[in-house]
């Protein structure tokens, strides 16, 4: 039986997200989840750090960002269980919606979520899987409390600190709890 630490969770699942240089464009080093995700070892670890840090914490929904926080949103809910929301790409939902725009590197970016998809004073997890620039998890927040939803925290797998989204997160008073985190390359 292995016995790890909570820093020892977070290198070893961490040796599990694979980096794909130069993708999708030249100099970016993608964080790829996929083998973390395809192990039932890891990605069982992975949600039960999760399900830990949110059992017993009167939270109503979780709220995943399109698409990979779909992915531990919704096996985070049906833990926790609780209601899951997914924040889409603009168009994406069939119902009435509200959108928030944000910025990309290049252009702009819309998420939209169904304007029923809480209610006012449910207590809300925001989840994704990475946090670069922040827009869209704040964004995803954004749109939460204009349904009057408090946002307890935002939560992702990983953070890349040198993109500043952890720091515009945590600066909007939103805390923000990651897995791992990566300096540089």
């Amino acid at each position: 039986m292995e016995n790890l630490s909570n820093l020892d969770y977070a290198s070893y699942l961490k040796g599990w997200i694979r980096t794909v240089p130069n993708w999708p464009q030249q100099g970016v080093m993608f964080r790829d989840i996929t083998p973390l995700l395809q192990n039932p070892k890891t990605f069982r670890m992975l949600i039960d750090i999760f399900v830990h840090r949110y059992m017993g914490e009167n939270i109503d929904v979780i709220a995943g960002l399109d698409a990979r926080g779909f992915i531990i949103g919704s096996v985070l809910a049906y833990e926790l269980n609780v209601g899951f929301v997914p924040i889409r790409k603009k168009g994406k939902l069939p119902f009435t919606t509200v959108a928030e725009e944000y910025e990309l590197e290049y252009g702009n970016a819309t998420v939209e979520m169904h304007t029923d998809a809480c209610k006012p004073g449910d207590r809300v997890v925001l989840i994704d899987d990475l946090v670069a620039t922040g827009g869209t998890m704040m964004a995803g927040y954004k749109l939460l409390k204009k349904l009057g939803a408090e946002v307890v925290e935002a939560a992702a797998i990983i953070e890349l600190p040198e993109l500043g989204g952890g720091d515009l997160v945590r600066d909007a008073q939103l805390p923000l709890f990651t897995v791992c985190s990566y300096d540089g390359h």
